[in-house]
């Protein structure tokens, strides 16, 4: 049982009213779970550190990694009883894990490798061998994807020919955008006031490339075109790349040479897990923050059960999710403004786990294009050896929202009738099945990104990073590259320390 107590003031590692690490369980090839142990019932605990970080995903961890390696205190605050965030391994009734957020990388995302690698986490080739699928209009059509088509689904010509002139001129457009300030594009008020669909309509005006660039929408996004400002659109596809190397369309919706290429061998939350670990307990989980206060020249960040008196506050969470924090004195309007016109995307992710990836034997990869059923897009989700088989479909979107306040079991049901259509009926009877639902996960709200309507960039964006005071933001959504994955919450925790430090 973890027990409560007082933080010897300037500490660095004597932080934990709980234990820190708390219950900590093996799921897979040496991957672990953390989660809390049940509350202790004594007095607060409280500390004063040089910066106290408000949650343990990638980018707060990041953030309190480097701050510490610069010889600063810190207290990390973290509202669940596990790190990661949006990063969540899943155990297995077979003692396997796997992914339940962020799980892929790919090339250009040198920053997640990097942590990785340090870490000792390897990396393994999402499997890839074989053919993919389509499933449009009733028809089920198995495709190559190593011919003159790439992985581009077998359309009509006219839309092949049509998508393709879209995804170009996406491409130089996005080359217009600075990534570090999208509203300052020469062009930027004029995208951002209309949405990826009305430009769509425009532009994809044969009825298959519209379908192809909608599942590429919701895919990337967890959101329909009708959501998004078009501006937006194009920041995030300057983000898929880096300094050297343009972002662009295909490597967002890529498997091979894409950001769809590598999964981490036991599972990506074992990278945050890891991470954490080397924090020791300046880590402390089922701590909600609900109030940053700022006396004098320091600030109190109230959470339940831990009191931290900092120097500087880094919040490390969703915008939508630092809104809901109370802040003395309040912030600039623009800056809760900001926060009210992000929302979270809508994405679950469901995964049927079988004996053996039978498909394998069939010739498929396991990923499916489809314009039906709740599940529009899968992957082979099976461990590196094959051991047993996994298929993961996202469920994103409208379709998402239509599922909120379904029952797990009706969930299971349509999930695994889409997994029938597309693999036959060896896919409906699983041996076991897991679902996340990020829509009613509490300390999420959503996923995997927030998302900006027309006008939001060119009137707020520029509140997205700008310090209040001693407040200091991080998360992928204040990323300038790989916004939305991984990539950008390390990349935004590296960015933040600087920051932080350079006013220290």
């Amino acid at each position: 049982m973890a027990r409560e107590r007082q933080l010897s003031r300037r500490s660095g590692d004597g932080l934990s009213r709980r234990s820190l690490l708390g219950r900590t369980a093996a799921v897979a090839a040496g991957a672990t779970a953390l989660t809390a142990t049940t509350a202790a019932t004594a007095a607060a605990a409280t500390a004063d550190v040089d910066v106290a970080i408000v949650g343990a995903g990638l980018a707060g961890l990041t953030a309190a990694r480097d701050l510490v390696a610069a010889g600063r205190t810190v207290a990390v605050l973290e509202a669940r009883d596990r790190v990661g965030g949006r990063v969540v391994g899943l155990p297995l009734a077979n003692g396997g894990v796997t992914e339940g957020g962020g799980e892929f990388i790919g090339p250009t995302q040198d920053r997640i490798k990097a942590l990785a690698d340090s870490l000792g986490v390897a990396t393994f080739a999402t499997y890839n061998t074989g053919k993919n699928l389509l499933y449009k209009d009733g028809r089920r059509t198995p495709y190559a994807t190593d011919g003159l088509l790439g992985s581009v689904p077998p359309i009509d010509a006219a839309g092949l020919a049509n998508a393709a002139i879209v995804q170009a001129t996406l491409d130089d457009l996005a080359k217009q955008i600075p990534v570090d300030a999208p509203w300052t594009a020469a062009k930027a008020a004029e995208w951002d006031r209309q949405t990826f669909e009305t430009w769509l309509r425009a532009n994809a005006v044969v009825p298959s490339a519209k379908f192809l660039l909608d599942v590429a929408c919701t895919s990337i996004f967890s959101a329909e075109p009708r959501e998004l400002s078009f501006l937006f659109v194009l920041f995030y596809i300057a983000a898929a790349g880096s300094a050297s190397n343009p972002g662009t369309l295909e490597r967002l919706t890529e498997t091979a040479n894409g950001a769809q290429e590598l999964r981490f061998v036991g599972g990506s939350q074992l990278v945050p897990i890891r991470l954490a670990a080397t924090l020791g307990d300046r880590v402390v989980l089922n701590a909600p923050v609900r109030a940053i206060t700022r006396t004098g020249n320091t600030y109190v960040v109230t959470a339940d059960g831990v009191t931290v008196t900092a120097r500087k506050v880094v919040v490390a969470v969703p915008p939508p999710l630092a809104a809901r924090i109370t802040y003395d004195p309040l912030l600039p309007a623009g800056r809760d403004q900001l926060t009210q016109r992000l929302p979270m995307a809508s994405v679950g992710k469901a995964i049927a786990i079988y004996d053996t990836p039978f498909w394998r034997a069939d010739g498929l990869n396991g990923q499916v294009v489809s314009d039906t059923g709740v599940v529009s897009s899968t992957f082979d989700n099976s461990p590196p050896d094959g051991s047993y088989g996994a298929l993961m479909g996202f469920i994103e979107a409208d379709k998402a929202r239509a599922l909120d306040a379904a029952s797990e079991a009706e969930v299971r049901a349509a999930v695994l009738k889409d997994y029938a259509t597309y693999f036959g009926e060896k896919a409906a009877s699983p041996s076991s099945f897991v679902l996340q639902r990020w829509n009613n996960e509490g300390w999420t709200r959503g996923g995997p990104v927030s998302i900006a309507a027309p006008g939001v960039l060119t009137q707020y964006g520029p509140a997205l990073r700008r310090p209040v005071g001693g407040i200091h933001w991080a998360g992928t959504e204040t990323s300038t590259y790989w916004t939305g994955f991984m990539d950008g919450a390390v990349r935004s925790g590296e960015r933040v320390a600087q920051e932080v430090l350079a006013v220290l």
